[in-house]
């Protein structure tokens, strides 16, 4: 996630809040989500209205205070001014800069960060915790439920322990791979010592005495714990939230971080390093004025505005959605990035549809032609393993195993869940597993697993009278099968007796295989593409 849309405020100017309370509502890339308060607080001021799209991660949305009396300081509370405190604001205080994690005396405890549920996953939502502080859990415990970008999943727990402290709330989005969640303890009487545990920070003694606040502190500075950085020509700067926490609270500047993070991003080690070698000093207001100041040129210069409607035309704006944009996004990647081109055949139909007639009728196998299509692809991808690959910089890798993924549609998009091992598995089997798949995929609770990997894409619009279509590659995979629909066509018979009818009329499939010229030669998609006909036109191989 990178930006998100303020759909509306469910809580007024000075009305008073409290812990779970929901605040506003967000559309993110892959949901609509509460905002939850985390504590109790007065809403002092709403910095952007209802109906707001593109908001950056980071940006200042509203204001809150502790006292009711406090409010009407922020009448006139513009985020965009300058740094300097209004004259009848309430002064904040800033926090003393942390020292090194080194300096902790704490008892034993094990700091836990958010895993990669999947090989690309670099952040997550984290719904809900199912755990307290202070409880107590065992292997196989659920401790919370994290959104990917496919599915909701469970955190279960690996061994004994005991929650001693949560470090991100429930409710809260985009927290990257390896951001502390939670820490662990062995004891009960642990717990206490971590009451106001940071991580990387002093202990809660040294913590709780305050320092002077700068003279370039700000009401601005307390409306976001989290900003987002802008480099020197407006660029982004992606950081984990804890490091911009961090380095808000030790008055460093994003801009002048070394990142050595995943994809780029700031993560909590390389905040620790600047601090430690004092290269990044900068002032809280300084860090978070710069990106407020740049948000207005940005809003100034959209990316690409609608093409003028005909005159006297009618028509209806839907805004895209941020699992859209991202959708979007991935595939402009795959078409620009891959050298896309297509193979297509023919394959008669008669021999399978009455096989599958008499399976039916006779053993009450209710498989699809899907099903037939699956388990073919599964015997090519055996007879032609150059098309078992996926592309590297260095080396093209060839892989053992046999996964294919399955399109489905869905209201959120395109989801493709696999079928593992395909050739050891007989139709049923398929059959089975397909339906599971794709009624678990609409509803949304498909396992990380059964939709990351995969080494060959399935793309079935032949049920939708759809006749001929290509299809996009779904990276790292080097091809994907477009099926089209069963029709009827009239062929030669190709019998050398000119007494002979000369044609006649049989079922046929058109199927359309993309191959990524990088790994896929001309003539192995055309081999592939044999290898799959023979098992269509002769589906007898396929209940060996």
């Amino acid at each position: 996630m990178e930006q998100g849309n303020l759909t509306e405020w469910l809580i007024e100017e000075g009305q008073a809040f409290g812990p779970g309370d929901v605040i506003a509502r967000i559309e993110t890339d892959k949901a609509t989500v509460d905002l939850e308060a985390q504590d109790d607080g007065v809403l002092a001021k709403i910095l952007v209205p209802a109906g707001t799209n593109d908001i950056e991660v980071g940006q200042a949305i509203f204001v809150t205070v502790e006292e009711e009396d406090d409010v009407g300081s922020f009448g006139n509370f513009d985020a965009s001014e300058s740094s300097e405190p209004a004259a009848a604001a309430p002064e904040p205080v800033a926090a003393a800069p942390a020292a090194p994690a080194a300096a902790m005396n704490y008892p034993d405890h094990q700091l836990e960060g958010l895993p990669a549920l999947s090989p690309t996953m670099e952040s997550g939502n984290l719904t809900e915790w199912l755990i307290k502080e202070g409880e107590a859990f065992g292997p196989g415990d659920v401790l919370a439920r994290i959104e990917t970008d496919k599915a909701t999943v469970d955190l279960e727990a690996q061994d004994d322990g005991v929650i001693a402290k949560i470090l991100v709330a429930g409710g809260t989005n985009d927290v990257a791979v390896g951001t502390p969640m939670y820490v662990i303890v062995g004891e009960q009487e642990d717990v206490a010592a971590f009451a106001h545990f940071v991580p990387g920070g002093a202990p809660a003694q040294a913590a709780a005495t305050p320092a002077a606040a700068p003279a370039s502190s700000s009401p601005a500075a307390t409306a976001t714990a989290t900003p987002t950085a802008t480099t020197a020509t407006g660029g982004r700067i992606f950081a984990s939230p804890l490091a911009k926490k961090l380095a808000a609270e030790m008055g460093l500047s994003l801009s002048m971080i070394t990142a050595t993070g995943p994809s780029g991003r700031i993560v909590e080690r390389d905040v620790l390093a600047a601090q430690a070698s004092g290269t990044a000093t900068a002032s809280v207001a300084e860090a978070i004025a710069a990106p407020v100041a740049a948000a207005p040129a940005k809003a100034a210069t959209p990316a690409a505005p609608a093409a003028a409607p005909p005159a006297g035309a009618t028509y209806t704006d839907v805004p895209n959605t941020q699992m859209r944009k991202v959708i979007a996004k991935r595939l402009v990647e795959s078409k620009q990035e891959i050298p896309h081109y297509y193979l297509s055949v023919e394959c008669e139909m008669d021999a399978l549809l009455a096989l599958r007639k008499t399976l039916l009728a006779d053993h009450s196998a209710k498989v699809s032609v899907n099903d037939f299509v699956v388990k073919a692809s599964g015997y090519a991808l055996r007879k032609v393993p150059e098309v078992n690959a996926q592309w590297g910089a260095d080396a093209i890798r060839y892989l053992d195993n046999v996964d294919v993924c399955v399109a489905v549609a869905t209201d959120g998009g395109l989801v493709t869940p696999i079928v593992s091992d395909v050739p050891a598995l007989g139709l049923t089997d398929i059959s089975s597993t397909v339906k599971d798949l794709a009624t678990r995929a609409r509803d949304g609770k498909l396992a990380p697993n059964e939709m990351i990997g995969g080494t060959f894409t399935v793309s079935n619009l032949g049920m939708f009278g759809v006749s001929h279509f290509t299809s996009i590659i779904n990276p790292p995979q080097v091809a994907i099968l477009a099926v089209g629909s069963t029709i009827p066509r009239v062929v030669p018979t190709m019998d050398p007796d000119p007494d002979a009818a000369q044609y006649r009329t049989a079922q046929v499939m058109t199927v359309t295989l993309s191959c990524d010229h990088r790994v896929v030669d001309g003539a192995v998609g055309a081999q592939w593409l044999q290898a799959f006909k023979s098992c269509i036109q002769d589906p007898m191989k396929l209940l060996l």
